[in-house]
């Protein structure tokens, strides 16, 4: 599995010669390089054969995948795999035998090796054509002299033993050492020891290969296997082992973010079907086709590397398992849990396989003797780790920062199956384990192993009885749909599956919110509400404050703001908050009046609050009106007055919109060695506000939040990680804007606006004006390189948009956001529609967890998990357009309605909505949906016993539209064939309306057929009736959109609370 196939040369590179090319970590070569020296001396006896010099020879490159300690030892202290190279390591000397261009790499660590360890880089050039055995002999020269300088006659070198020589240079250098007077010491198991505790670094490589390798699993090879087994199609392990490869090697192909240049397999993907099953880490995918018959077991087995760091993952799928199947794989899960709890520090690891076969001893003991003999191996730069082995024997201690692939399977089982293919089988469960402080970390768990994930059930013959049964007993309630379902006599059509899937759904909704609803589980959501905080303004606090009287005339006083009234010869102060209006007029005796009404408690729209409670008795002033003769006075004190009331309000809403935030933490700027991720050059919605000219801002993300400057001091705005719900990236495509959004937990203050949503944009094309007018040829080079222009301008903008995107991933990624889940998330802009959520049409794209509308304000962000059903309205033959009514779980939250979306949409959403298993309805009317609510809000009871949300199911409940089908067999519509019956039952108001219209009218006609007409009069007529029948003959939605003008939309009546399905048709 590891050793025969290989196409693609191990991640993170070799340095064939390109010296410049690559860059050594000194930080991390000095840490690592002190690290082997420290271990080398404290356990040169046990694990190092006693050696006084440690020589490493790498062999040449090759494209097979093979793992070499020679080669891991590069990449862990060098950074790179360097072929053809020896390096011997002695306490006072590193000896190098290379090329030229690899030891102009190298040069660069004397210094280090000297700060760290005390010793001397000393390079020994090896030209293509020298055999290099000069070199050589220099080497082992330097090994006697430093011996004889220690007090040693013979010295030992330490050599991987287990490592054959490949090349003519390895090959010499084996013979010289060989026929030497030196003694050889194997150091493999030192090697070993000192590569199991994995830093830092080490284990975030580690982490993002099982992330891959489990996306590669989840997002490729079971869809995969899903769509050959629903489609029957036939293909052989190998062409799956190809497809798989080429994914992980293309991360995006799987919904990863990685570099692919970084990537690798571990080894060719695993796949076994059909009886012949090898779980040996060697095995191969041969060319048998997949079987997937009843009782048929297909194994799947995955490793890809990050930076030459393994992971590995392998599952198991049923398919129709029978019972001994099915108990096996139970146990196998049992034991592969157990042996993963076990993987603590402290432990032995023959305790973690002992865990395992205690599980299956008291389970299943008679698949003792099928168990494999070992729980898996360590795993890190070589796929399988010696001396971390997790078998009965090896009594090593775990420690953190171990990692292990833990992988158990039982082999050569029976079934009692008569077809040999699904007679015999075997099982094998693997998943990537790091040792924490605390415990283990399953590195891999994004590939869920349970029975309801891999037990897939396509038996024709038992199905309906199985599917209640199971789905009841195991909880398995999405399992079946995935399944192809027959009849006798064909496949049933895909929007048959999909009305079965939608039934299914109704059930667990039903019963969800059953559940919810009588366990008084947030019928009402959240709904905290505020009561809004109300200062007492007080212009003066005593009367030694008032200002000095002028003259007997209207003042304003702007410190205080307060305007003072001459009231019966004195000052009388009001703050300028209690002013309603004010307004002036001049009369024709050129006399001006001015007249201020004020506030008073009480009266509509202004409600009492806790302040005028405390006064009940008091008497308000309501207006007051002055007359004066200077006009100009008048409209200044006017404006005046306006300009203070409108800056106070102002500032006092906002004080109030501040008093009801939840306070957040404070941003933790990024330290020196965490250099903050930056992207420059951004507009900010909404916008700060104000008059001043807007500017480019800069959002950079910090230890624990993004924070938005431009360079004004008070155009700041800081978005913490922990209040980030959902963010969303979207390139520019068909839009004029690449944008990131943040839709927030709690709101935010932007400037003086209050909002939950905050997004940052760049224009990706810059508004050109031709000047003259014309039209400009296709072909006009101006208009060429403009375009071409643009387009590399909105590509460059994506690119930037897109690598601070996907560094920010990398940031959350880290263990501290683990609990957060965040992960920006990209519009799906094939699955968008065009309708009208608020009042301008927009076109709206659904993401992996959301439905949004980003462009276009307000902004639409509406979390797919938070919605309850959606009713699809207004849906018909005929009909251009429909709407969508989402109903949230929270029933006191107002309906989202989305309306006129296009017809041609509708198959597309019904198929999106039951992918993402949310339980949609049809209905030809528009609901009003209040009373409906607050209906089930106030007898939730009575809505439960009444079979819930199905009263929306035209289907199931709407018995007079059966009843009219049945009798309207073999009957075939005319265009001839009047609507107006139809219409009348629609609305008895309109009905009632119209009949009277045509009483008068058919009156009228009467009178006139009386008296006779000549024949233009006839003609005239008969040319009026004809334009009046092509009006018609207008469809039925132009004709309800018209009656929808003249009487509002055609909603159920307020009065009726709980509709009744037989209204609704």
């Amino acid at each position: 599995m590891v050793e025969n196939r290989g196409n693609v040369p191990p991640a993170n590179g070799r340095a064939p010669g390109a010296g410049n090319a690559y860059t050594i970590d000194l930080e991390t070569f000095s840490r690592r390089l002190k690290a082997l020296y420290v271990h080398w001396s404290e356990h040169k006896l046990e694990l190092w054969g006693s050696s006084d010099a440690l020589a490493v020879a790498t062999p040449p490159a090759s494209e097979d995948l093979r793992y070499l300690k020679s080669s891991a030892l590069n990449i862990w202290l060098l950074g790179y795999e360097f072929p053809e190279t020896i390096m011997v390591f002695m306490s006072k000397q590193i000896h190098f035998l290379c090329s030229q261009k690899k030891a102009t790499l190298l040069e660069s660590v004397k210094r280090s090796v000297k700060e760290t360890v005390g010793a001397e880089v000393v390079m020994h050039l090896k030209a293509k054509s020298d055999d290099g055995k000069s070199q050589m002999d220099a080497i082992l020269r330097a090994i006697r002299i430093q011996s004889k300088s220690e007090g040693r006659d013979s010295p030992v070198i330490g050599y991987i033993a287990r490592e054959v020589p490949e090349g003519n240079l390895l090959e010499t250098w084996s013979e010289k050492t060989k026929n030497s007077d030196l003694q050889l010491g194997d150091i493999t198991n030192g090697l070993s020891d000192l590569f199991a505790l994995k830093d830092s670094n080490e284990i975030t490589n580690v982490k993002k290969a099982a992330y891959l390798t489990a996306c590669a699993m989840k997002n490729f090879v079971v869809p995969k296997l899903e769509k050959v087994i629903d489609e029957e199609k036939k293909v052989t392990h190998s062409s799956l082992m190809d497809d798989t490869e080429k994914a992980i090697l293309e991360p995006t192909k799987v919904k990863v973010k990685l570099k692919a240049e970084n990537v690798d397999i571990c080894y060719p993907p695993i796949f076994q079907s059909g009886g012949k099953f090898d779980l040996r880490p060697s095995a191969s995918s041969d060319d048998e086709h997949l079987y997937y018959d009843s009782a048929s077991v297909i194994i799947c087995a995955i490793g890809s590397r990050y930076n030459s760091y393994c992971s590995n993952v392998a599952r198991t799928f049923l398919i129709d398992s029978t019972p001994t199947q099915g108990k096996a794989y139970e146990v196998l899960l049992k034991a592969h849990e157990a042996a993963i709890d076990a993987l603590n520090p402290g432990n032995k690891a023959s305790a973690v396989y002992q865990a395992a076969l205690s599980v299956v001893e008291r389970d299943a003991p008679e698949l003792v003797s099928n168990l494999t003999k070992s729980a898996g191996t360590g795993i890190g730069l070589e796929f399988r780790e010696s001396g971390l082995s997790l078998n009965s024997k090896n009594d090593k201690v775990l420690k953190p920062g171990m990692v292990f692939n833990v992988s158990l399977g039982f082999q050569n089982l029976q079934t009692e199956d008569k077809n040999p293919k699904s007679q015999n089988f075997s099982l094998l469960l693997a998943d990537t384990v790091i040792i924490t402080e605390k415990g283990h970390d399953v590195a891999t768990m994004l590939s869920s192993k349970a029975v309801k994930d891999v037990a897939y059930s396509f038996n024709e013959d038992d199905e309906e009885e199985q599917q209640p049964k199971v789905a009841h007993a195991n909880g398995i309630s999405t399992l079946y749909s995935k399944a192809t379902l027959r009849s006798d006599n064909q496949e049933i059509t895909k929007e048959e599956l999909r009305r079965q899937h939608q039934a299914e759904l109704a059930r667990q909704k039903n019963e969800e919110t059953a559940r919810r609803l009588a366990g008084g589980d947030n019928v009402a959501g959240d709904h905290r509400t505020t009561a809004k905080a109300s200062s007492e303004l007080v212009a003066y606090k005593n009367v030694n404050d008032l200002p000095p009287p002028r003259e007997m005339m209207i003042q304003v006083d702007q410190k205080n703001e307060a305007i003072l009234l001459p009231i019966y010869g004195s000052m009388v102060p009001f703050h300028v908050a209690n002013v309603k209006t004010v307004s002036s007029q001049q009369d024709t005796n050129r006399n001006c009046y001015i007249r201020i009404v004020f506030n008073v408690p009480g009266t509509p729209f202004n409600p009492h609050d806790s302040n005028t409670l405390k006064h009940q008795g008091a008497i308000y002033l309501k207006e007051v009106s002055f007359r004066s003769k200077d006009p100009r006075h008048i409209s200044e004190v006017v404006q005046l007055i306006k300009t203070l009331r409108r800056n106070v309000v102002a500032r006092e809403s906002e004080r109030a919109e501040r008093a009801t935030l939840v306070t957040q933490e404070k941003l933790v700027l990024a330290g020196n060695k965490f250099k903050p991720v930056r992207l420059s050059d951004l507009w900010i919605r909404p916008t700060f506000g104000g008059r001043a000219r807007k500017l480019y801002g800069t959002l950079e993300a910090h230890a624990n939040g993004f924070r938005y400057s431009t360079s004004r001091q008070d155009e700041r705005v800081d978005i913490m990680y922990g209040n980030i719900k959902h963010a969303f990236f979207q390139p520019a495509e068909k839009e004029m804007i690449t944008l990131l959004h943040f839709h927030l937990h709690n709101h935010i203050m932007v400037g003086n606006k209050k909002t939950k949503d905050v997004q940052f944009y760049i224009e990706v094309m810059d508004v050109v004006q031709t000047l003259g007018g014309g039209k400009r040829s296709a072909y006009d080079p101006d208009e060429i390189e403009e375009e071409q222009r643009e387009r590399e301008r909105k590509n460059k903008i994506n690119m930037d948009f897109q690598n601070f995107v996907n560094r920010v991933n990398d940031l959350w990624g880290q263990p501290q956001f683990k609990g957060l889940d965040l992960e920006f998330d990209q519009p799906l802009r094939e699955l968008g529609f065009h309708g009208v959520p608020y009042k301008a049409s927009a076109f709206i794209v659904p993401t992996s967890t959301c439905l949004v509308e980003l462009i276009e304000t307000p902004f639409l962000v509406v979390t797919l998990s938070e919605i309850e059903i959606v009713n699809l309205e207004r849906v018909g033959l005929g009909q251009k357009n429909f709407d969508m009514a989402i109903v949230f779980k929270d029933l006191k939250r107002d309906v989202l309605r989305i309306d006129s979306i296009p017809s041609t949409s509708l198959d597309g959403i019904k198929e999106w909505l039951d992918t993402t298993d949310i339980k949609y309805y049809e209905s030809r009317l528009n609901l009003n949906w209040r009373p409906i609510l607050k209906t089930i809000i106030d007898d939730p009871q009575r809505f439960i016993e009444d079979g819930g949300w199905e009263f929306l199911n035209l289907e199931a409940s709407d018995s007079d539209s059966e009843n009219s089908e049945e009798s309207d067999q073999g009957y075939e519509p005319s265009d001839a064939e009047p609507d107006s019956v139809s219409e009348d039952d629609d609305s008895d108001s309109e009905s009632l309306v119209e009949s009277e219209d045509d009483e008068e009218e058919d009156s009228e006609e009467e009178l006139e057929e009386e008296k006779g007409k000549t024949w233009e009069e006839l003609e005239r007529e008969a040319s009026n009736a004809d334009r009046e029948q092509g009006d018609e003959s207008d469809s039925e939605e132009e004709r309800r959109r018209r009656k929808m003008k003249a009487f509002g939309k055609s909603r159920a009546g307020p009065s009726s609370t709980a509709p009744k399905r037989a209204k609704l048709r």
